[in-house]
């Protein structure tokens, strides 16, 4: 037994009646379409991430605390305002 009842033979037969229908240079076309079908898809869920990422990041760098400046540098700050 093969796959879920159906045995290598009847693949064979099946794929067999396929080329026959279509042809090999039909099949041809559609692996290839197929395939970069399946690569445009990648590329998009990649650029999704991508973009859920760099939202994610800007997200928690907006809600971070504010940094403090060092003191030497607030006290120059402080100076020149008093002048």
């Amino acid at each position: 037994m093969g796959m879920g009842g159906i045995s290598i033979w009847q693949l064979l037969i099946i794929l067999l009646i396929v080329l026959v229908l279509f042809g090999t240079k039909r099949l041809k076309n559609l692996g290839t379409d197929l395939g970069s079908a399946i690569r445009g898809f990648r590329a998009a869920v990649n650029e999704a991430d991508k973009k859920d990422e760099e939202t994610e990041q800007a997200r928690l760098e907006s809600t971070a605390a504010p940094t403090v400046k060092p003191t030497a540098e607030r006290n120059t700050i402080n100076e020149r305002q008093t002048d």
